[in-house]
C-alpha cells in the first residue's frame, strides 16, 4: 500500500491579505538592543511563533554581512523553518558606490538567501549621502535604482527602506521623494519613511505621511524608533494618513529606547481602527507570544506593557473595583481576553469591600452573602499593609488570608462547638531554630523546626547553604510524610525588599518567594510574602505560605 502524499500546510493570512502588511523586524531591529543575543537556534524559535501570530512579514537579519544571519537562511531554506503565514524578508544594503549590482557580493548574498522579499536600505537625505556614503546625490539614486532592479529580475519582491527620511525631508522636501521614485520605478512593491533616529511626533508624522503620499503616489509603509516615546503613535498616526505597511519588533526591542512595540501596534490598529490585520483568531495569542518572545531574549516580560502586560488589566483602587463589580467594561478599554490576558483586582490598602469580592471571586472564592467575612478580610489588608505587607503580587498569601478569616468568621459565628470547625491550617508551628557556623571559611546552616501535623508533634533538622534553605528543607522533612505531594514544590524566585521609611540592618523586610508544582503537564506558579525585622522570620513566613497553599484544607486523614 502506498503511503499517502504529505499535503501542504495551508497558509492563513489576515482579512486584509495583501492590503496591509505587519511587518516584523525583531530579529534585524529588534536584535540591537543591548543585551540581546539570539542564537540560529534562538532565532528559528523566535520567526516560529511570529508565524503564530500570523504577522505577513519577518525580517530575519542581514545574511551576507553577519555569518549568523547567513547560517540562519541558509537553514530555514533547508526546511527547518517552516512558516505558514509569514513571508521571510533579508535584509541588506544597496549596491556599492561605483560598484555594479551583480558584481556586488552583499547583493549577491541577498539573492542567495533564498528569501522571497528583500528589505533594501538606502539613504534619503542628502546630508547622509554626501558625508555618511561619500557620494553624489545622483549616484546614489543609480545605487537605488540599479540594485531595485537586478532583484526584481530574479523574481524577489523588494521593499526599500528610506533611512533617516523624515530628518531629510524637514532639510529638503524633494530628495527623500526622489530616493523613492528610483526604487519605483525600479520595481519595489513598497517604500517605507523611516524615523531613523525617533525624534518625530505623531503630528509631524501625519503631515509628512499625508504629503508624500499626495506627491508620490505610491504605497507607503513606516518604521519608527522610539526616542521620544512616540513610536507606537507614530506608526498609528502615518497608518491613519494613508500607510498601509508598519514595521515593528516584539515588544518594543531595538537600540536606544526601542522601535515601536508590534503588540501595541496590533492591539490599536484591530481593535481601535478596524483594521484586521492579524488572521481569524490570532489576537487572542498576542500574550503568550509576547511573553515567550520575552523568555527567548532573556528580558523578563514588561508587565505594564500595553495590552500584553500582566497589569494591563490591573485595578487597584477600591473606587475602580465598585464600578467593574457592576460593569467590567467601565474600567477597561476593551475585554481583555481579546488579547489573551485576563483582568486582574490587586489587594492594597486602598482595597474596598468591592475589592476584595472581586479578588476572591477570581481567585474561585465566592464572598456573595459573607459581609461579615468580607469586612474582617479589608481590615486584615488594611492593618497589614499599614506593618509593610504586600499583597499585590502575592495572590497565594492572599487566598491563605481569606481562608483564615473565613474559618475565624465560622468559628465565632458557632454556639460552644466551635472546635467543630476544621482548622485552615494542616500543621502548625511550635518552635524553630537555625544555626550558622563558619568553619575554616565554609559556611553551613542547619535548622530544626518543631510542627504538630496529623496529630503528632515531629521534630526535624536539616541542613542547606543558608539559613532560608535549611528552613526550607526541615520544614519539608517535618511534614512530607503527610504530605508527600510536597516533595513536588519547588522554590524558584526568592525576593528581599527593604521597606521604603526603614534603613540600616535593623530594617523592617518583606520577602517575596515564587513556587512551582513539578511533574504536572501544566507547572503552576505561586507567590506568598513575609513581613518581619528578622529577614529569616519573613522567609518562614514565606515559606510555610508557599506550602500550606497546595495543601488540602482542613485535618489530614
Amino acid at each position: 500500500m502506498t503511503a499517502p502524499t504529505a499535503r501542504p500546510a495551508v497558509r492563513r493570512s489576515s482579512p486584509l491579505g495583501d492590503a496591509f502588511h505587519v511587518f516584523d523586524t525583531t530579529l534585524r531591529d529588534g536584535a540591537q538592543r543591548e543585551g540581546i543575543t539570539y542564537s540560529v537556534v534562538d532565532k528559528i524559535a523566535v520567526a516560529t511563533l511570529l508565524d503564530e501570530l500570523g504577522v505577513g512579514f519577518i525580517e530575519g537579519g542581514w545574511p551576507g554581512a553577519m555569518p549568523k544571519d547567513t547560517e540562519f537562511f541558509a537553514r530555514a531554506a533547508a526546511g527547518e523553518l517552516s512558516l505558514t503565514t509569514s513571508k521571510l524578508v533579508a535584509f541588506g544594503a544597496t549596491r556599492k558606490a561605483g560598484v555594479r549590482a551583480d558584481a556586488d557580493p552583499q547583493v549577491r548574498a541577498l539573492l542567495d538567501s533564498g528569501a522571497e522579499v528583500i528589505t533594501l536600505v538606502a539613504k534619503s537625505d542628502v546630508r547622509h549621502v554626501e558625508r555618511a556614503l561619500r557620494t553624489t546625490l545622483d549616484e546614489n539614486l543609480a545605487m537605488v535604482g540599479d540594485t531595485v532592479r537586478l532583484l526584481v529580475e530574479h523574481g524577489r519582491r523588494v521593499f526599500l527602506d528610506c533611512e533617516h527620511f523624515f530628518d531629510g525631508f524637514a532639510a529638503d522636501r524633494d530628495y527623500g521623494l526622489r530616493v523613492a521614485e528610483a526604487a519605483v520605478t525600479a520595481g519595489a512593491d513598497v517604500v517605507v519613511l523611516c524615523d531613523t533616529n525617533g525624534g518625530m511626533l505623531p503630528m509631524g508624522i501625519e503631515r509628512v505621511v499625508r504629503e508624500v503620499r499626495q506627491r508620490g503616489g505610491f504605497r507607503i509603509g513606516i518604521h519608527c524608533q522610539d526616542d521620544t516615546g512616540c513610536a507606537v503613535a507614530n506608526t498609528v498616526a502615518a497608518v491613519q494618513a494613508g500607510a498601509t505597511h508598519v514595521q515593528c519588533t516584539a515588544n518594543g526591542y531595538g537600540e536606544r529606547a526601542g522601535n515601536a512595540d508590534l503588540f501595541a501596534v496590533v492591539g490599536n490598529l484591530t481593535t481601535k481602527m478596524d483594521l484586521p490585520v492579524l488572521p481569524d483568531g490570532a489576537l487572542a495569542e498576542m500574550m503568550r507570544v509576547s511573553h515567550a518572545l520575552a523568555e527567548l531574549a532573556n528580558i523578563a516580560p514588561n508587565t505594564h506593557q500595553a495590552y500584553v502586560g500582566s497589569s494591563a488589566f490591573s485595578h487597584k483602587a477600591g473606587l475602580h473595583a465598585s464600578a467593574i463589580k457592576v460593569d467590567p467594561d467601565l474600567y477597561n478599554h476593551l475585554d481583555p481576553t481579546l488579547v489573551g490576558n485576563d483582568m486582574h483586582i490587586l489587594i492594597t490598602e486602598m482595597a474596598g469591600r468591592a475589592s476584595v469580592e472581586l479578588k476572591a471571586k477570581e481567585l474561585g472564592v465566592d464572598l456573595a452573602g459573607r459581609p461579615d467575612a468580607v469586612g474582617r478580610i479589608v481590615d486584615a489588608v488594611k492593618d497589614r499593609e499599614a506593618a509593610g505587607w504586600s499583597y499585590e503580587a502575592a495572590d497565594a498569601s492572599f487566598e491563605l488570608l481569606i481562608r483564615d478569616e473565613l474559618a475565624a468568621t465560622d468559628a465565632a459565628a458557632a454556639d460552644s462547638g466551635a472546635a467543630s470547625v476544621p482548622p485552615v491550617r494542616p500543621f502548625t508551628l511550635e518552635s524553630y531554630r537555625v544555626i550558622v557556623e563558619n568553619v575554616g571559611g565554609s559556611v553551613t546552616s542547619e535548622a530544626t523546626v518543631k510542627v504538630h501535623v496529623g496529630g503528632r508533634r515531629i521534630i526535624a533538622t536539616a541542613e542547606g547553604n543558608g539559613p532560608v534553605n535549611a528552613l526550607d528543607s526541615a520544614l519539608r522533612n517535618a511534614v512530607a510524610e503527610q504530605y508527600p505531594e510536597l516533595n513536588q514544590v519547588e522554590l524558584i524566585d526568592y525576593k528581599v525588599r527593604i521597606l521604603a521609611g526603614h534603613a540600616g540592618t535593623d530594617s523592617i523586610t518583606r520577602v517575596l518567594v515564587t513556587s512551582a508544582q513539578q511533574g504536572v503537564p501544566s507547572p503552576e506558579e505561586w507567590t506568598t510574602v513575609g513581613v518581619h525585622a528578622n529577614v529569616v522570620e519573613a522567609s518562614w513566613q514565606a515559606l510555610v505560605d508557599a506550602l500550606v497553599y497546595v495543601l488540602p484544607v482542613g485535618n489530614p486523614t
